[in-house]
């Protein structure tokens, strides 16, 4: 047989592939499957973190420019208010007294706490001197009334006489005018007489009011000058001192906002540390009507009835006020003020979730929460705690909403 040329041989039919060709190349496709398999978890696992990653630095980014507040609701403000200020509680009278007459002490009949009624003696100063000078004053009262009775009698004889020529008109009215003259003389007699026996009558030292001796500053036998020395803060020379207790002042500074809602009918109370949980009940008797400059306080008299001595003069007092608005206005919590140099201001979220500034004028002061009285409306929603970086025009996200009401 002639063999193939290799022209023949390559246009000669395929032979079938054996077996172990076929594994192979089986083979060779599943590890290029499993490459490429690896290949494209390894390039999942390295690119989506990272578009993670950038999304989520998308997503903060839009919420910082998106700034998220929580707003409160203005309320009604409530009509009234209970205004506590510091009270001084003082007597209802308080006095010195000091001797109208010298003379030696004879005797004391009150101590320091002793209650007396008005017109009660306590005590009684010996003067002999002024004794004496009141029998002389007495005596010449006698003779100048004898002196002036004598003088009348003669001019009506004169006048008598005048009238039958009998006399001058000159003389006549001589002895006339010396009748006037013993008359003004008598009637000087008499007013020395009133003035010592006016005196004399000071020897006996007496309460001016009913009250209770708070210092007694005399001894028997002491020397005692008429007067004294008021003002000074030893006072010399004051034999007792007394105070008014049943009734007491007490003196109040109410601030100028509060000023007008004070009057003779407000509410007032009083407590003290010395009684807890008690009200003592008192009323607004006057005011000032003129503020303080110094202060910008109006000075209020609050009196109290005080028969049961608990109260003491000279003690501390809280003072509680009760004040009623006519017209409240409305009220935020003072988290939501915003102090700017141009005033108190407040951030208003307006329906599109845009930041409006407004200037805002406080009333009354509740304590965490105060009157707005201009530059609000009920229905404005007000940013609770805004920042100082707050501005008009900013856009936010409201998060929350919630009434400015009290718990």
């Amino acid at each position: 047989m002639k063999p193939l040329t290799p022209h023949e041989h390559r246009d000669s039919p395929a032979q079938p592939a054996t077996p172990a060709v076929a594994a192979r190349k089986h083979t060779t496709v599943v590890i290029g499957l499993t490459c490429l398999a690896i290949a494209a978890v390894l390039l999942t696992a390295g690119i989506v973190p990272r578009l993670e990653a950038r999304t989520a630095q998308a997503q903060q980014v839009a919420a910082q420019r998106e700034l998220i507040v929580s707003t409160v609701t203005p309320t009604r403000a409530p009509a009234k208010q209970d205004l506590l200020l510091p009270g001084s509680v003082m007597s209802w009278a308080d006095a010195s007294i000091y001797a109208r007459t010298s003379g030696y002490v004879q005797h004391w009949y009150t101590d320091i706490g002793a209650h007396v009624k008005a017109g009660q003696t306590l005590a009684q100063i010996d003067t002999p001197e002024l004794d004496a000078q009141l029998q002389q004053a007495r005596a010449d009262e006698a003779t100048a009334q004898a002196n002036y009775r004598f003088a009348s009698s003669t001019a009506q004889r004169w006048q008598t006489m005048l009238q039958t020529q009998s006399v001058s008109e000159q003389d006549a009215q001589a002895k006339t005018s010396d009748a006037a003259a013993k008359l003004a003389t008598l009637q000087a007699a008499q007013a020395n007489v009133a003035r010592l026996q006016e005196l004399v009558s000071y020897q006996n030292v007496t309460a001016p009011f009913d009250g209770v001796i708070t210092a007694r500053n005399v001894q028997v036998g002491a020397l005692v000058t008429a007067g004294g020395t008021p003002g000074l803060a030893t006072m010399p020379g004051e034999l007792f001192h007394i105070a008014q207790t049943d009734r007491l002042r007490v003196y109040v500074d109410v601030p100028q906002d509060d000023a007008s809602l004070v009057t003779p009918g407000t509410t007032v109370w009083l407590t003290t540390q010395q009684y807890p949980g008690r009200r003592f009940e008192a009323s607004v008797a006057r005011s000032s009507n003129v503020i303080d400059p110094v202060s910008r306080t109006l000075r209020v008299e609050v009196d109290v009835d005080n028969h049961d001595g608990a109260l003491m003069p000279g003690a501390y007092a809280q003072v509680h006020l009760a004040l009623t608005a006519a017209a409240p206005a409305l009220e935020l919590p003072v988290s939501a003020l915003l102090f700017r140099p141009d005033g108190v201001t407040v951030a208003v979220v307006d329906a599109r979730n845009t930041v409006q500034l407004r200037k805002v004028t406080i009333g009354r002061d509740f304590g965490t929460y105060v009157e707005i009285a201009t530059g609000l409306t009920p229905t404005d929603r007000v940013i609770n705690n805004p920042g100082d970086a707050v501005a008009s025009g900013q856009s936010v996200r409201v998060a929350a909403a919630s009434t400015a009401a009290k718990a």
